[in-house]
This record gives structure tokens, sequence and C-alpha cells, in this order.
């Protein structure tokens, strides 16, 4: 399929930046992304495919493209770029800033009472009464037995 040159710029550069692409599959429509024919970006990524620089997995109609490294050596070479810019999918993320001080906010290790318990709820003084004799009727070890 023939592609013009700004078509396949544009869908090489946005794969590039990203790393990653994805394409519904549907022929007759715009990528929903690109200002492209949604067939001319499943059409050059199926040429990058059948080259070995993109990976493709199809799930549920969708079309879903990623950048391999022998792919990103030759966009980085077709697009002109030097060897310091990396797809985002290459990217680190960039780890959070804690700040100062116990998770969640609060100082040290108190903890507020809780109203919803009665206080002697946890105190265990005291025995089960004799007349206490667990049943299990379930199925399995627990059974009773019928002889």
């Amino acid at each position: 399929m023939i592609i013009s040159k700004e078509h396949r710029r544009l869908i090489y550069t946005s794969l590039f930046q990203e790393g990653v692409m994805v394409a519904p599959k549907e022929f007759e429509i715009k990528h929903p992304e690109l200002d492209v024919p949604n067939l001319e970006v499943i059409k050059a990524c199926q040429s990058l495919t059948s080259r070995g620089y993109v990976h493709t997995q199809f799930s549920w109609q969708w079309y879903f493209y990623t950048l391999t490294n022998e792919g990103l050596d030759y966009l980085r070479e077709y697009l002109h770029l030097p060897a310091e810019i990396v797809p985002a999918t290459h990217k680190r993320p960039a780890r959070p800033v804690r700040a100062s001080g116990p998770p969640g906010g609060r100082e040290g290790g108190y903890r507020a009472p809780r109203g919803d318990r009665e206080d002697g709820y946890r105190k265990k003084d005291q025995a089960p009464s004799g007349e206490f004799r667990p049943r299990f009727g379930g199925v399995g070890r627990g059974a009773p037995r019928t002889e």
C-alpha cells in the first residue's frame, strides 16, 4: 500500500515517542489519536512487524503494537534522532518524594481509641462454659458421622 511520506513520518514519530500504539480493526475511519486513515496505520505497523521491528498483539478487535529494540534503532535512524532520546516506555518513572514523618500524616505510634467496641471485648480472663460443644455440620472431615 502506498502511504505518503507525511503520514508515514507521523505514524513512526508517534510510535517512537510512546513506544506503543493501538489501532481499532476498522479500516474506513481515521485513527483515534492521529489525523491519518486507520488503514494506513495498520498497514505501516504490519510492514514493521514483518521486518521484526514491532510486536503485534490482537485482542477484542484492537491491534496493539509494541516497539522492539531493533525497531527502536530503525526508527531512530529513519527519524534522524540522537541516541539520548528514548520512547516513553523505556523511561524509568520518577520516584515520588516522600514527605518526612510516618505515612498517613500521624505523629508517632498513637492510635485513636475505637468507639465501636466494648471495653471487655478482648479480655481473656473468662473461660468458655462447660456446656460449650462446637458442632461442625459441614462436609468432609468435620461432618457428623452417620453409622
